[in-house]
């Protein structure tokens, strides 16, 4: 897994958005300007050789998440985005993925030549309680794509998917960090998975969270320990 950040800043969306990570690491560097996107220095970086001519950035490096620093499909990143999608094409030994709430801006902002979706790219879209699940999926699996992923993260709410996971890859779900976290209930975690089992959907419980409820019981956990934590967690819903 590798990240590569074209651009950083976002503009705060959705409830999901509240406590955003973007922002809370900004301010912990004194940065007060985060809802100003900017593009990064990096933005070419999968187009980087060493000094013998070979791209940097390898297919064993696995997965590249894609502008994790911002969204994508962000309206103030729109002269940048047509390059950016050149690099993806270049780079077709590599497997891309985009992790988006702006769904509903995405079919606007496709290559020309997108067609059904390109071979190399997933597209994740966020999905942090209900009414983001009721307002952005039907806009998402009516989209051209032909590798689409739903991200519950930071997951809010217990939330309905059951029989509404077709054309779906994969459902990876992720608590909120930070001191200020909201709490994640594992019984929703287990409703998730029950959804994914029913439609033979690949389940990943990715991270914890920082205020994670089971029992009735809060436990605060340390940034350090929430993926593997969700690691053993996901293993003891795998073998129930």
């Amino acid at each position: 897994m590798s990240n590569w950040n074209l651009w950083h800043g976002c503009h705060k969306y959705s409830e999901g958005c509240k406590n955003c990570y973007v922002y809370r690491i900004d301010n912990s560097h004194g940065r007060e300007d985060s809802f100003i996107v900017r593009k990064n220095s990096d933005f070419d970086r999968p187009l980087k050789k060493d000094r013998y001519g070979n791209y940097k950035l390898r297919p064993e490096d696995g997965v590249v998440f894609t502008c994790m620093t911002s969204d994508f499909f962000i309206e103030d990143a729109d002269y940048w985005r047509e390059d950016a999608w050149k690099m993806i094409k270049t780079r077709s030994d590599l497997k891309f993925c985009i992790v988006t709430k702006r769904i509903k801006e995405a079919e606007k902002r496709l290559p020309g030549d997108w067609g059904e979706g390109y071979d190399n790219v997933a597209i994740a879209c966020t999905m942090e309680n209900q009414r983001a699940v009721d307002e952005r999926l039907p806009i998402f699996k009516a989209l051209p794509i032909k590798h689409k992923l739903i991200f519950c993260a930071p997951l809010l709410e217990n939330i309905r998917l059951f029989g509404r996971l077709s054309g779906i890859d994969e459902v990876s779900v992720g608590g909120e960090s930070g001191d200020n976290a909201r709490p994640c209930k594992w019984e929703w975690v287990e409703s998730i998975f029950a959804a994914c089992k029913e439609e033979n959907v690949s389940f990943h419980y990715h991270q914890i969270g920082s205020n994670f409820i089971k029992d009735g019981k809060a436990y605060r956990l340390p940034h350090s320990k929430q993926f593997g934590q969700a690691k053993k967690a996901q293993k003891l819903l795998e073998e129930q």
